[in-house]
């Protein structure tokens, strides 16, 4: 949220505290941080403006001290910011070891003493209880350089939501501060795998992007594989072989009830949503080969796409504007990536490199196509523009697989396995992990099993 605007999402209601320096100031016309970071870079003859580029090899000095008000929260929830931009890889939390004169609240801070310990961004805050259990949450955003408020937000939400205000905060400052929007209020969905090598339990899942709040979404009892949220909805559709049938089932969050979706034929891959959520593409067996048709949400209305003669078309993928789709497929003979028209027209190569490229997904953005190559030594994951030039590769390992973008095409999450060190499978794992779509900061997430299949979900509502 931005100055002027007003927020209510599930139960949490915003709004603006006086004393913020515009948007338009602080980026439009080079103010606050920009300004006071700008006049040090020109003196050392280095560009003036914070990018998201630059943040990456200088990220970003920020004190969050523990919020004022009620203890345990206050300190749950600065905990719960730094984390956040910490995991970023572009902001450099500051010790709170070296803070001078203990925690500010939310009074006007004694810039100076924030300034002597390198801070160039600073959060002060209060938690106060508020009626019908409620709490009310006052966040600031400070230019420690300048001394200027850049943001000044309440918060007022049942107390059971402590960690989305964490999360939301955590948002507004790093668009605040690095001008494209955050990741933080967002949900993971994969697939859960507990058990022996040979009797592998795989159970939906879902968490938030930092790994907290995970829940188990179903009991086991049948395969799950391939879940996708819904583009509109709060919904995960998911593919299973419940009473050996496969088929796609939705879950609905808020139900917490699943039911099948449509029986749309023998699929290999779960299907992708249209942006506007109102059809899907899947790929389904033509003869010897697999083709690529649109068929409505409801699983009427089937459109073939593709006619590729016995070659196999799978994977596809809509661009974020749903007027193309990307798609791998044999038909060269080899498996590589292709784009066409969302009508099935117009399809063109776009990756000529050696190895076969598989697992295509579009950035939300629009201007990268993410992939995984395989050789005959390793996995790759890589990126290209949706033309085909361009192709970087990001990391590379044993099995890598299932990329998927955070809603604001920064980061990339995919699934990472190990191999095993013997025939009992000692020493394998399959873990989730994420990384900057330029190659940096990769990790792994944490989770209580095994888990493969990442969906990054939309910014919640």
């Amino acid at each position: 949220m931005i100055p002027g605007e007003s927020l209510i999402r599930a139960g949490i209601t915003v709004s603006d505290l006086p004393g913020s320096i515009g948007r338009r100031g602080l980026f439009g016309a080079a103010a606050g941080l920009l300004m006071a970071r700008g006049a040090m870079a020109q003196t050392a003859g280095k560009t003036a403006e914070i990018t998201v580029d630059r943040a990456r090899t200088e990220p970003i000095p920020i004190a969050i001290p523990v919020l004022a008000g009620d203890g345990q929260l206050g300190r749950d929830i600065a905990g719960v910011i730094t984390n956040n931009l910490a995991r970023s890889g572009l902001f450099r939390p500051v010790d709170p070891a070296a803070f001078i004169g203990g925690a500010p609240g939310a009074d006007v801070p004694n810039f100076p003493n924030w300034k002597a310990i390198g801070a160039q961004a600073l959060v002060t805050g209060k938690v106060d209880a508020a009626s019908g259990g409620n709490v009310r949450v006052e966040f600031r955003l400070w230019d420690v350089l300048p001394q200027a408020q850049i943001q000044g937000t309440a918060y007022t939400a049942p107390a059971a939501n402590w960690r989305r205000i964490a999360h939301i905060i955590s948002d507004v400052i790093y668009e605040r501060l690095l001008g494209e929007k955050g990741y933080f209020d967002t949900r993971i969905v994969y697939v859960a795998v507990s058990g022996p090598r040979d009797r592998r339990v795989k159970r939906l899942a879902i968490m938030d992007q930092d790994g907290e709040r995970n829940q188990f979404l179903t009991d086991g009892s049948y395969l799950v594989y391939s879940p996708r949220f819904h583009p509109t909805k709060d919904q995960i559709t998911f593919m299973s072989n419940a009473n050996n049938r496969q088929r796609v089932y939705m879950f609905d969050l808020g139900t917490g009830r699943a039911q099948v979706l449509g029986n749309f034929g023998e699929m290999t891959l779960a299907p992708r949503y249209h942006p506007d959520g109102n059809s899907v593409l899947l790929s389904q067996t033509v003869g010897g080969g697999a083709e690529i048709f649109s068929v409505g949400a409801n699983g009427t209305g089937a459109r073939r796409l593709t006619d590729s003669a016995g070659a196999i078309d799978v994977s596809p993928c809509y661009s974020p504007d749903g007027t193309q789709i990307v798609f791998n497929s044999d038909r060269g003979g080899d498996q590589q990536l292709y784009v066409m028209n969302a009508d099935g027209s117009g399809v063109k190569r776009i990756s000529f490199g050696q190895g076969r490229y598989g697992a295509p997904v579009w950035s939300p953005r629009g201007d990268l196509i993410a992939y995984v190559k395989f050789t005959a030594s390793t996995f790759q994951l890589g990126v290209m523009r949706p033309d085909g030039s361009g192709e970087r590769i990001l990391s590379e390992g044993y099995v890598l697989d299932s990329p998927t973008f955070a809603p604001n095409g920064r980061v990339i999450m995919f699934t990472r396995e190990t191999a095993a060190r013997n025939a009992r499978g000692d020493g394998y794992s399959s873990r989730l992990a994420s990384i900057d779509i330029t190659g940096f900061n990769e990790r792994l997430m944490p989770t209580p099993t095994d888990a493969s299949d990442p969906a990054w979900g939309p910014v919640q509502q």
